[in-house]
């Protein structure tokens, strides 16, 4: 198995630089064909939401939208599937960071109690303890 990286998902979704996104989209449509599957590591998908929301201003909503439709995807195996479809589906209406949410999940769902943080905003999440 093949694992994908950071810019190959944002050239698939934003479509910014039209050769390599074209590049990737034929590279999928042969892995469809070929019945090949990409992994994508979690790290990716934390990487993919900073990018998408500090690079190219994309709202929280339509990120995880996008995250959505990329679940769907056959030829895509995510690490910690359940963890990112939890994240897409439970958190459309959240005023916390993204970020913050999918390291909660993720650390909760590895049979961890909590995460420490400094944060005071993240810390009111219920999978976040401030630390003092």
């Amino acid at each position: 198995m093949i694992a994908l990286d950071t810019n190959i998902l944002i050239r698939f979704l934003v479509k910014d630089d039209k050769k390599q996104a074209e590049f990737v989209y034929q590279k999928f449509k042969q892995a469809e064909l070929e019945q090949e599957v990409f992994f994508i590591p979690l790290l990716v998908i934390l990487e993919v939401v900073w990018v998408l929301q500090s690079a190219y201003h994309i709202s929280d909503k339509d990120i995880l939208r996008a995250l959505s439709q990329l679940l769907l995807m056959p030829i895509l195996n995510f690490e910690k599937q359940s963890v990112i479809q939890t994240f897409v589906t439970s958190n459309y209406d959240t005023k916390f960071d993204l970020s913050d949410l999918l390291i909660g999940l993720s650390a909760t769902t590895s049979n961890c109690e909590f995460v420490f943080t400094f944060d005071k905003k993240a810390a009111k999440l219920k999978y976040f303890k401030h630390f003092h």
